[in-house]
């Protein structure tokens, strides 16, 4: 996994995601969700591209079960991006990379 994702707890998600200067990309995932690991490399090549712009933050939602529930996720993989500590748009399912820069771009 790349040095630029950060994986993240329930204990660590209001330091690693609520508090950050910085807007964050949280992904909510799992290890047998293929979704989810179809994105992943994507990801990893995006935290690179996005460096200092943009922070990705992993959520395993087996692990973090009261961060999944408390964002009210239901399917995965599902893409936050937080500002401010504040959910300013939501992406479900596996979708390509360039709808991915999409997404990001339009709502840094």
């Amino acid at each position: 996994m790349s040095e630029n994702i950060i994986n993240t707890t329930d204990d660590n998600f209001k330091s690693d995601v609520l508090e950050s200067d910085t807007p964050v990309l949280v992904d909510f995932w799992a290890g047998w969700c293929a979704p989810c690991k179809a994105i992943a490399p994507v990801l990893e090549d995006l935290a690179g591209t996005y460096e200092g712009k943009v922070k990705i933050v992993k959520v395993d939602v087996t692990n973090c079960e009261a961060t999944a529930v408390n964002y009210n996720i239901r399917n995965i993989p599902a893409l936050l991006l937080f500002k401010d500590g504040e959910v300013v748009a939501q992406q479900v399912g596996a979708v390509p990379r360039s709808k991915l820069v999409d997404f990001i771009d339009s709502n840094i």
